[in-house]
This record gives structure tokens, C-alpha cells and sequence, in this order.
């Protein structure tokens, strides 16, 4: 009876996941497949199969719009973005877990508060500070936002992970001669593997998808990125599906690739902070 028990639970946990998975999945493999697809297909039969692969959408995607120029536009403006939001909320967070002075908590919490307050509230203060700063139209402008949208999570998923760490491995380095400095780059950084994953992952894959600033803050097509290409071919290709679906996954793919290579340092930590000693 236990082992049917087990049996009948194991099916639906089976089930249920099956359905996460192709409620997950479908839109992707749906918008991958109709790249492929010439346009009179996809308007009599959206959900089947190519009968052929059609790359003309690909090509005529491509000679549109300097896609190439904008995918490294992202990829460089992404790539600093996460570099710096690893590097800065990896020795901030360190220090909030490790070191005790006056307002600690205070100054944490509102660090970490501003997740509490929408993006689109900020636009006219962003881009006041940007003008000012002489950084409108510029990729500097960019990571500089793109790295501190970051800070929340990146600083909350890096102070919960070094205070996972037991200290007494901070403690036998104390006594071997090293100092604070050395702790952290020999010791805590390399054990922090995972929880830097993460917030790499999560930062590249906002500063690649985010939008509304890229528009209001640049102006020249050498700094433009990806997400406002999307707009473009929305809008421009509004009845040409396969062209409009082939500039989607171009867009799409990287993230993708990047979440299915690190998907398993986001899990460990995500619970690494839940477990004390």
C-alpha cells in the first residue's frame, strides 16, 4: 500500500512538472519554429510544423536593421553591467555580513528597499541625474543604471551566502596570517561560486531585456541595444510573422543560452542563505 502510495505521488509530481515545463517552453519553441515558416504557413496553420526551413526571415531581419551592431551593443553594455554589480555587491554584501558598525541594518534595509519602488517612478529623476552627469547617449549611461538596478538582489543574494559560511574557516585563516583583504579573495570568493552565478545571471539577463531606459536615454543607433530593435521589427514588420519571429529569437537566444548553462548555480544559491553553520 506504501509503495503504491509512493508510486501515485511520484506520477502527479511527474505530471505537474510535465505541465511547468510545456507551459514554460511553448512560447519559445512556438516563436523558434515560426521563424522558420513562411508567412502563408504561419497564417493557415500557426501551430504546425515547417515543412521546409525558410531562413529568408533571418536574411530579411538582418538587412533591416544592423542587428549584429546592436547584439554587441548589449552584449558589451550587459557584460560591463554584470562585471561591476559581481565585483561591487560582492565585497559590499561581504562586508554587511561580516562587519558590525553603527546603522548596519539601517543602511542594508535601504539599500535593499529600493525593489520596493517601480522603475517606471524613476524616469524623470534617472534621467535628470544622466543629463547632468553628461552621460545621455552614451553606454556608460547605461551600465551606470543597468548596475544599480542591480544592487537589491545582487547585495541581498551575496549578504545571505557570506553569512551562510561558518566562520570558523574566516577564523583559521586569521590565525594562519592572513588579513581581511586576503580572507575574502582567497577564501570567501571562491566558496561564493554560486551565489555570484546568480546575481550575474540575473543582472545580464535585466540589462539585455531592459527597454524603456535604453529608449529614453539614448538617441544614436551606435548605442542603441537589442530590446529596441524588437520594437522596430514589431512595428515595421507587423505583417511579415516570419521576418518579425526570426529578429525575436535572435533577441531571445542569448539569455536563453546563458540561463541553460548556469540554471543549477541559481538554485544553489537561491536556498544557500537558508542554512545556517
Amino acid at each position: 500500500m506504501k509503495v503504491k502510495k509512493q508510486t501515485g505521488q511520484r506520477v502527479f509530481d511527474y505530471f505537474i512538472m510535465g505541465i511547468v515545463i510545456i507551459i514554460s517552453l511553448f512560447p519559445f519553441l512556438w516563436v523558434l519554429l515560426s521563424s522558420f515558416k513562411t508567412n502563408s504557413q504561419i497564417l493557415s496553420s500557426s501551430f504546425s510544423l515547417p515543412t521546409s526551413f525558410y531562413t529568408d526571415g533571418y536574411r530579411i531581419a538582418l538587412e533591416k536593421v544592423d542587428i549584429i551592431s546592436r547584439f554587441f551593443t548589449s552584449l558589451f553594455v550587459a557584460g560591463i553591467s554584470t562585471v561591476l554589480a559581481v565585483v561591487l555587491y560582492s565585497m559590499a554584501g561581504y562586508v554587511l555580513a561580516r562587519t558590525d558598525f553603527k546603522g548596519k541594518k539601517i543602511i542594508f534595509m535601504l539599500l535593499i528597499s529600493s525593489m520596493l519602488i517601480p522603475s517606471n517612478a524613476m524616469v524623470q529623476p534617472v534621467y535628470f541625474v544622466i543629463n547632468k552627469l553628461g552621460l545621455y547617449d552614451t553606454k556608460a549611461g547605461l551600465i551606470l543604471i543597468y548596475t544599480g538596478f542591480g544592487m537589491a538582489l545582487s547585495l541581498f543574494l551575496m549578504k545571505n551566502f557570506f553569512m551562510s559560511v561558518p566562520k570558523e574557516l574566516e577564523e583559521a585563516a586569521y590565525m594562519d596570517g592572513a588579513g581581511f583583504l586576503k580572507t575574502f579573495t582567497k577564501i570567501m570568493l571562491p566558496l561564493s561560486k554560486s551565489a555570484m552565478a546568480s546575481s550575474a545571471i540575473l543582472t545580464f539577463i535585466f540589462s539585455w531585456n531592459e527597454f524603456m531606459y535604453a529608449m529614453l536615454l539614448t538617441s544614436s543607433e551606435k548605442n542603441r541595444t537589442l530590446p529596441l530593435t524588437i520594437k522596430y521589427f514589431t512595428s515595421t514588420f507587423s505583417f511579415n510573422y516570419s521576418s518579425m519571429f526570426a529578429a525575436l529569437v535572435m533577441c531571445i537566444l542569448p539569455t536563453v543560452i546563458v540561463y541553460v548553462i548556469l540554471q543549477e548555480q541559481i538554485a544553489e544559491s537561491m536556498v544557500a542563505g537558508s542554512v545556517k553553520g
